[in-house]
């Protein structure tokens, strides 16, 4: 089964990564590098595909983290819920699709099928065909903005969908989610839908993290940040 590096020694280094079909929830407070690891998580590495769901950053803004971080854009995928709203006359390309808002989740969830099916078929990248399942990093950025438009249990049916098209795929999913915004239902019925879990938290403008839910990595906080799109976990 195919393996996907997280760029976090604390789980390539025990697991070689994540599984194919595995789903992980970050669950950070605002103003950390929360969004920057899940970035970092879905960087694709050669012979992968990246899918990002925009609902706070318009698609360029996404391309150019990417680009710093060393990915090649052939290669990675935005949905954007944003630039639409603004510019309504914009046009989807294989690689770049757009949807009129965050509410729009039976649009998103098209354009995301849509998507994985142009990788599958070998027409989303000039590249070389690769492996087969394509080995595919999708995140959600985020999962709150979501939550603000549309009602729990809607939302609840609507990941359901995501997370289990993920593991037909054999991809990974990176979801990213505030801790600070939502009550312990909210909470504990999105966990349900996740493998395991990064919980980031903030002391003094430093972010630390620690995982639950991955067999030999034990749950202490480490403090971290990213760099050019690597994660570095400091002393």
């Amino acid at each position: 089964m195919y393996l996907y590096k997280t760029g976090i020694a604390q789980i390539d280094d025990v697991s070689g990564g994540l599984e194919a079909g595995t789903n992980i929830l970050i669950l950070a407070p605002p103003m950390s590098y929360a969004e920057q690891l899940a970035y970092a998580m879905t960087k694709p590495l050669q012979g992968e595909y990246a899918i990002v769901l925009s609902t706070n950053e318009r698609a360029s803004e996404v391309i150019d983290f990417f680009k710093l971080a060393g990915a090649d854009k052939r290669f990675t995928g935005v949905i954007d819920a944003i630039t639409k709203s603004s510019t309504p006359g914009i046009v989807d390309t294989q690689r770049l699709m757009f949807v009129s808002s965050p509410t729009y989740l039976s649009g998103i969830g098209i354009k995301f099928s849509n998507m994985i099916e142009t990788i599958f078929e070998g027409d989303f990248s000039e590249g070389e065909p690769g492996l087969f399942p394509p080995p595919i990093r999708f995140c959600v950025n985020s999962i709150s903005t979501l939550l603000m438009y549309r009602r729990l249990e809607v939302l609840y049916q609507f990941l359901h969908v995501l997370t289990a098209k993920l593991k037909k795929t054999e991809g990974v999913g990176i979801y990213l989610l505030n801790s600070e915004s939502f009550d312990d239902k909210t909470l504990s019925l999105i966990k349900q839908l996740m493998n395991c879990v990064i919980e980031v938290k903030v002391d003094k403008n430093v972010s630390s993290f620690r995982i639950h839910g991955i067999r030999g990595v034990n749950g202490d906080w480490m403090k971290f940040t990213v760099t050019k799109g690597q994660v570095v976990i400091l002393p």
